[in-house]
């Protein structure tokens, strides 16, 4: 008898991780790296969950396209519809292929936003950074949402 308890325990949950498995969805902590282009100014996490899920039906204003789109868009910038958590998207990378910031300082050519959008790091401040001041203007939050190169960029120990 006991056996048999352990037996369809056992079933139930190998069914259990392979239903996990089909309908696994994106990981709810999401680190920024890519090893081709190192993050010299410290590993970035968010987390996706809050992002998609809580923050869209929370805040509707800052995600004008309903959820995925307003951060995954296509080659024009606009909104990818459609996506689902099983979707599978491009990695910023693949369009925004050049290393770090764009150049700066008084000897630095002068870039269009387009030009200075090829560049990963300045892709990623400009999605982020541009949703998190409207939210920090509009909403007043008592926790704000990061802008500045510490809040969202630990300090290397």
């Amino acid at each position: 008898m006991k056996k048999r308890i352990w037996v369809s325990v056992l079933v139930v949950a190998a069914c259990l991780l392979f239903a996990a498995g089909i309908y696994a969805k994106v990981a709810d902590v999401i680190k920024i790296e890519n090893k081709a282009c190192p993050n010299t100014k410290g590993e970035i996490s968010f987390t996706h969950k809050l992002h998609a899920e809580d923050y869209v039906k929370k805040f509707p204003k800052l995600y004008p396209a309903g959820g995925c789109g307003d951060c995954h868009h296509d080659d024009k910038g606009k909104p990818i519809a459609g996506l689902k958590d099983d979707s599978k998207v491009q990695k910023c990378i693949e369009c925004h292929k050049q290393c770090g910031e764009a150049p700066k300082g008084k000897d630095a050519p002068k870039l269009d936003k387009k030009a200075k959008l090829a560049y990963i790091a300045e892709a990623f401040h400009d999605n982020c950074t541009s949703c998190h001041r409207t939210y920090n203007k509009d909403f007043k939050p008592e926790k704000k949402a990061p802008v500045t190169c510490n809040d969202c960029h630990p300090k290397k120990q």
